[in-house]
């Protein structure tokens, strides 16, 4: 995953955006040529922070302004007693602008720049400054073939402002993108850098804003909040004379036959989350394990719909689906579910009978989806949603009229009214059964302790994947049990139970 720090920017933006960004800047009396040079001595302190003991350079340049960074950090390389190439994949005389500049100036301090050829030798440290955030389409020759000579180079890598082949609106792979050790981008943090495909390919990811003003920002909507422990939604203190009839009654509904297991990850997690109450309703046969696996919840063998009318009216907050599966069982209990008036949280097969048109999402939902399921509601294919995560999320929260999470590398939180936000931790060993469960029970604890439907799906998302990463560094073999102590804990550090 990449390895990002908390003074990264929460605002991101879309790579037009940042055009924009860049263009106010120099309007505003800052010339485009000393962003360059900021840019490039960014990108060099940088990577000497990363690599101490290196004294070889090789750059790919590219023809745009790219390029001209990466021309610029060669001469800064090169006056500091590095061994220092470019190798130029855009012909150089194509360069204008300050591009340009940077490349007169570099040749005048004496940096050698040869054509690059698919025999060309890669030395020391290699600087992708190949294609820069304008890229859209698939990536082309010759940048194709010089983007999988840096990756088959076994040698540290360091890209400049964007790996070049990731897409800066979206996070997707162009065809072949660069797997970079180190990223250093400017000015504005862009969203692709932090979801879809990006985690693959960013390695650390080092921001410098080049000096840009609040001013700078003004009237330039953000695409989507990075959620940080400094932004957080958080619970209120509870008052000393507190009981459990002010923190809401979750029902947590799922568990047919042979999934068992996933409606009790999610009543435990629900449990565990803060709820004052928290009933379960699944097969009579998991009622044993249930009251075994938690006694605090009060377990309703329930072997149909009927039996969940009286219980409904009892609870402030409905999880739907862990479990739930597709059958005739499954049905009634979701369509009971959807016809009641509560905040509601559905996940798993609850989306999937969703997208069949088995039953209408009621209003005041939070939907978990996770790219396929999300494919299957929106009607398009897997690749489709993945292909642009954060367009995906806001259609499917317009369709459905609800805060959906998109779940993957680079979770996204979309609200129908456009507000959108991204949470980037996580860790590989995350790639496990039940931990979808684990979310929908703390996000339906949230909603039950009076938090705001968006807001509870931020926090819970940021606490499931901080969780997550906590865990995942004592290796493989993560249980998606073994993130709910550690959801807890965290959630105490981020909203003290007493003041």
């Amino acid at each position: 995953m990449p390895q990002t720090k908390d003074e990264l920017p929460d605002a991101l933006y879309r790579a037009a955006q940042v055009r924009e960004l860049d263009a106010r800047l120099i309007a505003a009396g800052t010339p485009g040529f000393e962003l360059m040079q900021r840019a490039a001595r960014a990108t060099w302190r940088a990577l000497v922070r990363k690599w101490p003991a290196a004294n070889e350079l090789t750059v790919l340049a590219g023809h745009g302004n790219n390029a001209g960074d990466g021309y610029l950090v060669a001469g800064l390389a090169l006056r500091a007693g590095w061994t220092v190439r470019v190798l130029a994949v855009g012909d150089p005389q194509r360069l204008q602008g300050d591009a340009a500049l940077a490349h007169a100036e570099s040749v005048a301090a004496g940096v050698v720049v040869q054509g690059w050829q698919a025999q060309s030798e890669l030395r020391g440290v290699v600087l992708d400054a190949l294609l820069g955030t304008g890229l859209s389409g698939e990536v082309r020759e010759p940048y194709a073939s010089a983007i999988k000579a840096i990756n088959a180079g076994g040698l540290p890598v360091a890209a400049v402002d964007i790996p070049s082949g990731l897409c800066a609106d979206t996070g997707r792979e162009l065809g072949v993108a660069v797997c970079a050790d180190l990223t250093v981008t400017f000015i504005g943090m862009k969203v692709g850098l932090l979801t879809g495909d990006a985690a693959d390919h960013i390695g650390e990811l080092v921001f410098n804003d080049l000096q840009a003003t609040d001013e700078i920002f003004s009237d330039i909507p953000v695409c989507a909040q990075r959620l940080s422990a400094a932004n957080l939604p958080a619970l209120a203190p509870r008052a000393p004379t507190s009981h459990k009839g002010r923190f809401g009654h979750v029902l947590l509904i799922g568990g047919d036959h042979g999934f068992g297991g996933a409606i009790l990850l999610s009543t435990e997690m629900a449990l565990r989350g803060g709820a004052g109450m928290v009933s379960l309703a699944t097969r009579p046969e998991h009622v044993p394990a249930a009251l075994t696996r938690v006694p605090e919840a009060m377990a309703l063998g329930t072997s149909s719909a009927n039996q969940l009318m009286g219980l409904l009216e009892k609870v402030s907050v409905l999880v739907v689906g862990p479990g739930l599966g597709q059958a005739s069982w499954g049905r009634a209990l979701l369509s009971a579910a959807a016809n009641a008036a509560l905040p509601q949280v559905w996940d798993a097969d609850a989306l999937n009978l969703l997208a069949s048109d088995c039953v209408q999402l009621p209003k005041d939902c939070v939907i978990t989806p996770h790219p396929g399921e999300a494919a299957r509601l929106l009607g398009v294919s897997t690749t489709e949603v993945q292909a642009d995560r954060p367009a995906a999320a806001l259609a499917l929260s317009k369709k459905y009229s609800a805060v959906v999470v998109l779940k993957g590398a680079g979770s996204l939180i979309a609200h129908p009214d456009g507000r959108l936000a991204l949470c980037h931790q996580g860790h590989p060993a995350m790639a496990t059964g039940g931990l979808g469960d684990v979310l929908a029970g703390l996000t339906g604890a949230l909603l039950a302790q009076d938090m705001d439907a968006f807001d509870a799906a931020c926090l819970a998302v940021w606490l499931h994947a901080n969780a997550g990463m906590q865990q995942g560094k004592f290796g493989l073999g993560l249980a998606a049990s073994d993130l709910i102590p550690a959801i807890r804990q965290l959630l105490e550090e981020q909203a003290p139970c007493l003041k």
